[in-house]
Order: C-alpha cells, then structure tokens, then sequence
C-alpha cells in the first residue's frame, strides 16, 4: 500500500489497518479537554507535539478514520467516520463532506461487500457515517453483507425512543435517520448490551460515560493484545490525566470512571490502546506509573 491515509500493524495474528477519512488541527485544547490545566500540555509537550497537539496555535491534532480488523476469515470495521453528503449544519467540519473513503479502503484491498461486521462503539456522527451511502436519494446500508453491531443504550438514547437525544442537537436526529435507521430498516442491525462475543478473537463491552452505550472492542491473538476504545480517549493528554473528560462526553464522571479501569487493564495486560481519533501515532502501549499513566511504545 503507497497510500498514506492507510497504515497497518499486526496483533497476533489479525491484521489491524488503520483508514484515515480526515487529520488536522481541530479545536483549542481546552474545548476539547475543559477540565484540563493548560499547563499539562506544556509540561507534556515533548510527548504531545507536534503529532497530537500544535502548540502555536493550541489547537489538539485529530483525525477521523476507521480501524479495520482482519482475522479468523472475517472482516471487521471498527466505527465508520463521518460520511459524505451529510445535513450536519451544527458542524461545518462534518456537513455535506465529499471524501475518498471507500476509494481508500479499496485501495487497501477491502470493497464493502467484503465486510462481515460493523462494529459502532458509539452512536455519534462521527462514527457511523459511512454506515451507509446515498443510493439514488435514499440511504442504504454501505456494507450490503455486514452485521451492525449498535450499543442498545445508545440506540434507545439516540433514536426516537430518546428523543433523538433528548432534542439537545438537531445534528443527532440527522444521524439516527440517515446512518442507524437504514441499517435497522435493512435488517441488519444487532444491539447488544453489557457484552457482545464477535468470535474468539473479538469481544466487545460496555464502557459508559461519553454516551449511555459507550464501548470499546477487546481483541487477543497469539498472547498479544489491543484493545479499540473508541472516544474514551481523545487525545494522549487523558492517558497522563485520565480524571480529564472531552466536552462531548454526556457523563464525564462516569466516562472518567470507564476510562481509568480500561486503562488499568490496558497496562496491566499489556493491551495495545487504539482510540478513534489520535492524529500521529494512532495506538499506543500504556504503562503504569505510580497512581496513574505514561505513555509507552506507539504502534509501527
């Protein structure tokens, strides 16, 4: 692969290949991370910039992507990013996006009826857009063979039942309709709670906090181990400070929470972080040290 929007690394023996839709310079540091004292970027930069943070303009580094697993004869996406031809007029980053997503994944040898699992480890827009695609006017499931795996809390949360999220942003009920509802509408479809077996490789589990259904996708082969946590982590400055929640996080108590026991388990079992939106670097070994984290090797 010449493509360098498109990187790989292997756990064992799964293939894990990273598909970027988009990366620059997003927001202030502390819009993105409010409860974090500016001077832990500083004090932190050596490890933050300038892969994950700018310091010039204190604007935080991230991308949108998609981490494909494959392993075990399977296929497996691991959230979906934003999509194109999106009504998203609360976020100018994600509205009307016109990108080469699926000429990437082809590129790296995936076409989406190929695809056996759609992993959502949460529903926001960032992370089910190419759910599905605009088949002359009407949205349709992107990966015709694939089952979606939908956190049932967040389904109910973000879906009518909720109020499409209670009526806080228009942009959710946006989402629900054009990338949750076709899939359901399709059948293909499946909520899980608490904990969702894909195969012996795959599993994945609830992990609360940045929505009612947050999750992250654990996976063990060979003796090696990774796991994907979605937008437990934004940005590395929450593995040295985990106690600090992003200002999209519903419950950042509770996603404090989640977040310092995976990572607990992370450095104990030596699993590979891989968080959605890391900019530079992508995933991460974490270590402990003393009550809390460092960072260790980042993946090849």
């Amino acid at each position: 692969m010449t493509d360098d929007s498109v990187r790989k690394f292997v756990i064992g023996d799964v293939e894990v290949l990273r598909i970027v839709e988009w990366q620059a310079p997003y927001v202030p540091a502390r819009d993105l991370v409010p409860d974090c004292d500016p001077e832990v970027w500083k004090e932190n930069r050596d490890q933050l910039a300038p892969g994950h943070w700018e310091p010039d303009s204190d604007r935080v580094v991230v991308a949108l992507q998609t981490w494909v697993v494959r392993g075990g004869g399977r296929t497996v996406l691991v959230d979906t990013g934003v999509g194109n031809g999106r009504e998203r007029p609360g976020n100018p980053l994600f509205h009307r996006r016109d990108g080469d997503f699926l000429g990437r994944l082809e590129r790296a040898g995936i076409l989406p009826e190929d695809v056996d699992f759609v992993v959502n480890t949460h529903l926001h827009g960032d992370h089910v857009g190419w759910n599905t695609r605009d088949a002359d006017g009407e949205w349709v499931p992107t990966f015709p063979n694939a089952r979606y795996l939908l956190p049932a809390a967040d389904d109910a949360h973000f879906g009518p039942r909720g109020g499409y999220g209670g009526g806080v942003r228009v942009d959710d009920r946006l989402m629900y309709e054009d990338s949750v509802a076709p899939v359901h509408r399709a059948g293909q479809a499946v909520l899980w709670e608490d904990e969702y077996r894909i195969d012996e490789q795959l599993v994945l589990e609830a992990a609360p906090g940045h929505t009612p259904g947050s999750s992250v996708l654990r996976l063990a082969s060979r003796g090696e181990r990774a796991v994907f946590v979605g937008d437990l982590v934004h940005s590395p400055v929450q593995i040295l400070h985990p106690e600090c929640s992003s200002c999209f996080c519903l419950d950042p108590r509770l996603a404090a929470e989640s977040r310092r026991r995976i990572l607990e388990r992370a450095a104990d079992q030596r699993e590979l972080v891989i968080p959605a939106h890391f900019g530079s670097g992508g995933a991460v070994e974490v270590r402990r040290a003393g009550g809390g984290f460092s960072l260790g090797r980042w993946a090849a």
